[in-house]
């Protein structure tokens, strides 16, 4: 399926073997040497901010012992056995492996007792542990504990420790503990009799705990209306309230619930599926998402929400189950993905929703549920931990979640809808910078399906997409301020799903002084409050200074010449940068030739999009932004490049030779048709195409296409005549009667200027009859009509034809004249007495003679 689980840690693989052996040995599936009661209570309990993980375990004896196994070094390390018959509920570990804090409740013969029934006893302890030493009862109620250290951003070596401990009875609490050292490195408690403590919260109803960035999310009840509300904790031991955020969602039936704060692992998971489920997400980007299922009443559908904060709307969709009569222990799954979130609801459906770029639903890629993605996630219940992490509860085994590249390549080949297309190659690529990406097999599926799409143009979704994954890992400042799709507007249904969204409030920041994450999300906020229209970049300006550019040169009117100049050598950066970026040869021909037109635009877009990030991006180093613009538009170029590169070398593995010679081949119609997709995209866009795009398009066009369908595509604008193309064509095509009919087609087509130039190129009478037609009105230009003395004697031809004889003389006395003004270029060697040569041999075709 769409989503892979990577083994990160297995508490019977990773901790069973350092164990010291106890006992008869488990049963089957155990560990050797290791008792069934120590294999039957192996569990985890807690993933501290570093990785670490804490776990713990019944001995023979029945006491409660505790283990740290270290993620970096794959080490285990015994913490502390409490020589007590207790059940734990919750630890936590300090940063230097000194202090311990635990909860239990208490066991009787029976079994555990339930820790929300009345009676039962919690006992909540703080412990030396470097060396074992005192013990402190931190509290001692009728209602369940949970613990967890805060942790410096820096790992170093504090004397004041601070603990939090969350209570069942709906409060927080934080515990300074201060440390002292002595004889050595012997760590102990101060003042242990009476630790300062505070109130962090109270009354809520609902917390999650985000372990990396030390963060308290948790929900309170104002006035019947659910209210969010973040405390961050920092460095220098001081914490903030950092927003507060009404939700619209109802919380009835949720109980009392942690995230985060470890496991409890004597609930029954079947009950607990039927629940309200609650879990709030962010990453680096700014992104704040709250995911929501309420209760099911039914399995026939089931509905869930997405609280987009950092967008300011929520998206509530509604799916159908597999059938109403299927049995169904656990409930929704969010599962975080990095910038996306994977709805996970076992055997029925997985729904991967873009956090990042969450404006469409087409941008999100949602699977129902078959056999093989039924047996994809483990059966049990998953806790998210840190990051991408999960632990699966059943099994004591913590995975990384992580898009499956090769199933969404798989899916891509196979899937019939615009939509899921869509959301697929978003998925794909934004695995860009994941081991094994495989964006070669991505290239070679868009060319492929090129005009597969209808609701959309895949070239252009392609290109803007990936060019925008390229260089947003880099900078991830550039999320608001660059295209990552080409479709703006999505109005189809999404089958097999519903979807409302509603508009939102946006978080009330309660903190001014921001940085990091914070500064981030207040960025979004203030984009959404105060940003209209959207800042992304687009290329109207470029096409517009494009387009007067060209208009200046052939009128003859010309810029700065510095203006100009810094234009070409923008282009003449990107063009360097491709060569670093591309290692193995090429087999089509591109960047061979000036191309002046592709390198203005290319020059063009260069200096708008540098300015454009300058212009938001005042803290960034210029020449990072530098570097991003030319990454950018390099890897736009390339991508061209690669498409037409797969699609070639489906056919040969032998280099692309401009030649006119003889009839297209499958290659040669192929890469045509992709040629003309390709430009058809760009051009709408106004995106630069490699230097010599256009030459190889029309002489691919000469192979493939009729002479009628040819001069159509040219006087479209479609085909493009460069003077590259049409020297080849007047050089390598013989004088046969159908590469006449051709040439005098394409003469007739150009600009004066290139006119001039090619017809020297071709040796026949036409050509010398342009020539001589261009010479004799540059030279009309200059003349009066007045009486003059004849100026030559005889034509130097032996024919007597009076009017000849005196035009030729006008233009001979012209030419005399006006010498310096007719040494234009592609006029050397062209006289007077040429042209009357050339028109002697024209009126004798003409005549039949």
């Amino acid at each position: 399926m769409a989503l892979r689980l990577l083994a990160h840690f297995d508490v019977r693989e990773d901790v069973l073997p350092s164990l010291p052996v106890q006992g008869a040995t488990a049963a089957e599936g155990g560990g050797a040497g290791v008792s069934e009661t120590v294999y039957e209570s192996l569990r985890v309990l807690n993933m501290e901010r570093n990785g670490n993980i804490i776990y713990t375990y019944k001995d023979n004896k029945g006491n409660a012992v505790f283990g740290l196994y270290d993620c970096q070094t794959r080490q285990n390390e015994h913490l502390y056995t409490f020589e007590k018959d207790l059940q734990a509920v919750s630890c936590s570990i300090n940063s230097e492996k000194t202090l311990l804090a635990a909860s239990f409740v208490q066991c009787t013969e029976g079994g555990v007792k339930n820790a929300l029934q009345p009676g039962s006893k919690c006992l909540t302890l703080l412990v030396e542990i470097h060396p074992v030493n005192n013990v402190k009862v931190l509290k001692a109620v009728d209602s369940c504990i949970w613990v967890q250290f805060l942790y410096p951003h820096v790992e170093s070596h504090h004397l004041q420790n601070h603990l939090l401990l969350i209570s069942e009875e709906k409060y927080i609490e934080r515990f300074h503990i201060q440390i002292t050292r002595e004889d050595g490195n012997r760590v102990i408690i101060r003042n242990s009799s009476h630790l300062p403590k505070e109130k962090i919260a109270e009354d809520f109803i609902w917390s999650q705990w985000d372990v990396s960035e030390q963060r308290l999310y948790y929900i309170e009840l104002e006035k019947s209306k659910s209210v969010l509300k973040c405390i961050q904790f920092w460095e220098d031991e001081s914490f903030n309230l950092m927003f507060e955020m009404p939700l619209d969602i109802s919380l009835s039936g949720l109980g009392f619930k942690f995230v985060n704060f470890g496991y409890d692992y004597q609930q029954d998971q079947e009950r607990l599926s039927h629940q309200p489920s609650l879990c709030l997400f962010t990453n680096h980007t700014g992104s704040l998402c709250v995911c929501y299922s309420p209760k099911f009443d039914s399995w026939e559908e089931i509905t869930y929400s997405v609280f987009y904060l950092h967008k300011g709307y929520r998206k509530t969709f509604t799916a159908a189950s597999r059938g109403a009569d299927s049995h169904v222990t656990n409930g929704i799954t969010f599962l975080n993905l990095g910038h996306f979130v994977a709805v996970y609801f076992p055997g029925h459906f997985l729904h991967l929703l873009n956090i990042q770029h969450s404006d469409l639903t087409c941008h999100s890629l949602f699977l129902t549920g078959n056999n093989k993605m039924a047996a994809a996630l483990p059966p049990g219940p998953l806790q998210p931990l840190l990051g991408s992490l999960v632990l699966d509860c059943s099994s004591g085994k913590v995975y990384r979640a992580a898009l499956d590249q090769s199933y969404l390549m798989w899916f891509l080949w196979n899937a019939q809808l615009d939509c899921d297309r869509m959301a697929a190659l978003h998925c794909a690529l934004s695995c860009s910078r994941d081991p094994g990406f495989q964006e070669d097999q991505i290239i070679q599926w868009i060319c492929e399906h090129v005009s597969a799409c209808q609701s959309f143009d895949l070239t252009q979704e392609f290109l803007i997409a990936s060019s925008y994954w390229c260089v947003y890992p880099e900078l991830a400042e550039v999320d608001m301020l660059l295209p990552y799709s080409s479709t703006l507007v999505w109005n189809a249904e999404i089958p097999g799903i519903k979807l409302v969204t509603e508009e939102l409030p946006l978080p009330l920041m309660k903190v001014f002084s921001l940085k990091g994450y914070w500064a981030k999300l207040n960025s979004n906020l203030e984009y959404i409050k105060y940003t209209k229209p959207p800042l992304r970049y687009h290329n109207s300006v470029v096409r517009r200074e494009w387009h007067n550019l060209i208009s200046e040169e052939k009128t003859g009117k010309r810029r700065s010449t510095m203006y100009v100049r810094n234009i070409l050598d923008n282009a003449i950066k990107v063009i360097s940068n491709m060569g670093t970026q591309t290692l193995e040869p090429r087999l089509i021909p591109l960047l061979q030739e000036e191309d002046r037109h592709q390198r203005l635009l290319m020059g063009l877009m260069v200096s708008e999009l540098r300015d454009h990030l300058l212009r938001y991006l005042q803290g960034v180093e210029k020449k990072k932004i530098e570097r991003t613009v030319l990454d950018y538009i390099s890897k736009l170029l390339s991508l061209i490049w690669c498409m037409l590169e797969t699609t070639w070398r489906k056919h040969s593995t032998h280099p692309w030779v401009l030649h006119l010679n003889n009839h297209g081949s499958a290659a040669d119609f192929e890469v045509f048709h992709l040629m003309t997709r390709i430009l058809d995209a760009t051009h709408s866009l106004c995106f630069p195409l490699p230097p010599g795009f256009h030459s190889l398009h029309t002489i691919l066009g000469v192979h493939c296409l009729p002479l009628h369908n040819l001069l159509h595509y040219i006087d479209n604008g479609v085909l493009l005549l460069t003077e590259t193309t049409v020297r080849k064509l007047m050089k390598d095509l013989d004088n046969s009667e159908k590469n006449e009919k051709l040439k005098f087609s394409i003469i007739a087509r150009l600009p004066p200027l290139i006119s001039q130039k090619v017809c020297r190129l071709w040796d026949h009478p036409m050509s010398s009859n342009i020539i001589s037609r261009n010479h004799v009105a540059q030279l009309l230009k200059y003349y009066k009509k007045e009486p003059r003395n004849s100026v030559i004697g005889k034509s130097s031809l032996p024919i007597e034809f009076l009017p000849l004889n005196y035009f030729i003389e006008i233009l001979t006395g012209l030419e005399s004249s006006y010498q310096a003004l007719c040494d234009f270029e592609g006029h050397d060697n062209v006289d007077a007495e040429f042209v009357e040569e050339a028109a002697l041999k024209h009126t004798t075709v003409l005549l039949g003679l």
